[in-house]
């Protein structure tokens, strides 16, 4: 769980990068969420795009794809999900 703290830390890290993944009118499914779990080991912080084609409501997208990774959904605005997760092989972000 991060605190508003961390959280605001890692908003700030965020504004910064763009979106590496898309979730389109075919909507979340394993593979997805297996690229994106791979991804945040070796980034731990993306960022993921809700097409406007898709039937994915961008808040429920992201709270889906936190409970089936085990990440920490930062931030949602719009129809970006900013996602978090320490790397357990190479940690690079330190929270404060």
């Amino acid at each position: 769980m991060l605190t508003g703290k961390q959280r605001r830390y890692l908003r700030a890290l965020g504004t910064g990068i763009d979106p590496i993944f898309q979730i389109g009118k075919g909507g979340l499914n394993e593979n997805l969420i297996k690229q994106l779990s791979d991804a945040l080991e070796a980034r731990e912080l993306i960022k993921v795009k809700v097409l406007s084609n898709s039937d994915e409501d961008p808040r429920e997208a992201g709270n889906e794809i936190v409970s089936a990774i085990n990440a920490e959904l930062v931030q949602v605005i719009g129809r970006n999900i900013l996602l978090f997760r320490r790397s357990e092989k190479k940690p690079q972000i330190e929270l404060p």
